[in-house]
């Protein structure tokens, strides 16, 4: 009896075959043979579920971005309002093993969105995400009646965590994950202060 293969999963085991390349070799080398070898699969077999290169990579980056948004959905409450926002926000940095991969797989698709228009739209959409979360986390952290700049918190949050995901992917030895969780908690408890202040 042939064994009955779920579509959904294969394409995730695909696409996490996609990141294993490009922390390992570089996106460079994230080609259907390449991939495909390191999935254990034939290329055709490979061109059953992505029918393009491009088709593979937009998956595998769109399978980050799923993945961050399927933890932070099943986060429990802590209760404090800067300890919830700490353990979302904390989501988007390379503070582990599975998130340094994840972290490591957008900062390529990063530099590679600069040349692949296709990737572009992505990219931004990915982005988006982010900023969201920072806007949405302000709120949750500072409650009504904020004495703050809105848009202009939004951004600074959104600079430091991209900052900080940058930096701990290029230099992990000095950016360690308590360093990095240490700079977004005085960075959370200085805007909690400044939102409300006595």
């Amino acid at each position: 009896m042939p064994k009955i293969v779920d579509p959904e999963q294969r394409r995730a085991e695909l696409a996490e075959a996609v990141w294993r390349v490009i922390t390992r070799d570089g996106l460079d080398h994230a080609s259907i043979r390449n991939v495909a070898a390191e999935a254990g699969l034939s290329a055709g077999s490979l061109r059953h579920f992505f029918p393009s290169h491009s088709a593979l990579l937009e998956f595998a980056m769109r399978l980050v971005m799923d993945r961050i948004t399927q933890r932070i959905e099943a986060l429990p409450a802590a209760g404090d309002p800067h300890d919830d926002v700490l353990q979302v926000l904390s989501e988007f940095l390379p503070l582990d093993k599975r998130r340094r991969i994840e972290s490591e797989v957008w900062l390529a698709f990063t530099a590679r969105a600069l040349v692949d228009p296709p990737l572009r739209a992505l990219r931004d959409e990915a982005y988006d995400l982010l900023r969201a979360a920072c806007l949405n986390q302000i709120g949750r952290l500072t409650g009504p009646g904020a004495a703050l700049d809105a848009d202009l918190e939004t951004d600074r949050l959104y600079a430091l965590i991209d900052g900080l995901l940058v930096h701990g992917v290029t230099r992990p030895a000095r950016a360690t994950p308590t360093t990095l969780l240490a700079v977004l908690d005085h960075h959370l408890r200085e805007l909690a202060a400044r939102a409300h202040p006595s």
